[in-house]
């Protein structure tokens, strides 16, 4: 079968797609995030409840485990480059990864701004030392590896994969956001202040970055979104059930998810709208096309 057109989604058609081999995939990953990826905290100790920049550390060299053997084993696994399962095009768009970075930088600082201005009570100071600084070198090093391995597997391999499955694209766009919000059940907030009330905003975060991947032809846009949220957290604004807990700049002590959900549905529409006048994506409705007539069977 061949593809219409080739684009990111559309090199999931080439290679190899045998079931097995995507359970082969993350059975490996999973065996060296916890094998050579908890190494560190075996040597070390393992991370204890203080914030601070060392179990910062230990929490993220997992994530760069994970990714290295992902990029050892799709080649030998799928017959497909690293390459072809994260983008459409000749090569990583490291223009569009820092602009959609920059902007949801932006947007953030500008939300951050607005929430202590309406409720300056809620936020205190923590940290001025010098670990802060320390905490902005590290952000910026560990958290990419970090937010490009979920990205690397929700939106460029799974995405991928459900693209085999169903022809039209809005079933591996939402079949990936279910599983990215799943992913994150474990997640300390969810245990503080419930299932219902968190999993909104990851599947409202895994939409955002599943639209970046398809309507840009890869995941570049979505790695930088991804990882400047996280970076820009890590460094500016932390609560006691954050799942990285960083010395950040301020702590916020009140978490309300209903008006934070409220915030990242309005953000994230403005994000798409931005980087779609930025990028001038010609065909919005991207998400709802068929490509293929039919779709292979693994």
């Amino acid at each position: 079968m061949k593809a219409l057109f080739m684009n990111h989604l559309e090199n999931s058609f080439k290679g190899e797609n045998s079931l097995w081999r995507y359970l082969i995939m993350f059975a490996a990953i999973f065996l060296a995030i916890n094998t050579i990826g908890a190494l560190p905290m075996f040597i070390t100790g393992f991370p204890d409840s203080e914030p601070n920049n060392k179990n910062f550390i230990l929490m993220l060299f997992p994530f760069i485990v994970g990714l290295a053997a992902y990029a050892l084993l799709i080649r030998p696994l799928h017959d497909r480059s690293f390459l072809q399962t994260i983008t459409g095009g000749a090569s990583f768009r490291w223009k569009h990864c820092c602009i959609s970075g920059g902007i949801w930088t932006i947007i953030m600082g500008i939300t951050l701004l607005i929430s202590i201005g309406f409720d300056p009570e809620n936020f205190t100071i923590n940290n001025t030392s010098s670990s802060l600084i320390t905490l902005i070198l590290l952000s910026l090093l560990l958290i990419p590896f970090q937010a490009g391995l979920e990205e690397v597997i929700f939106r460029g391999y799974l995405m991928q994969g459900f693209t085999l499955l169903f022809p039209a694209r809005i079933f591996a766009l939402l079949a990936t956001t279910v599983l990215f919000a799943l992913m994150h059940s474990i997640n300390p907030e969810v245990k503080e202040f419930g299932f219902f009330s968190i999993m909104p905003q990851y599947l409202v975060f895994g939409l955002i970055f599943g639209l970046l991947t398809i309507l840009d032809d890869g995941i570049e846009a979505a790695v930088g979104a991804h990882a400047a949220n996280n970076i820009f957290l890590c460094i500016m604004v932390t609560q006691k059930a954050s799942a990285l807990q960083t010395p950040a700049l301020f702590e916020l002590h009140v978490y309300r998810p209903g008006i934070e959900l409220t915030a990242l549905v309005v953000t994230g529409l403005v994000f798409i709208f931005a980087l779609w006048k930025i990028f001038g994506w010609k065909n919005v409705s991207a998400p709802l096309k068929k490509e293929y007539s039919d779709s292979p069977i693994f």
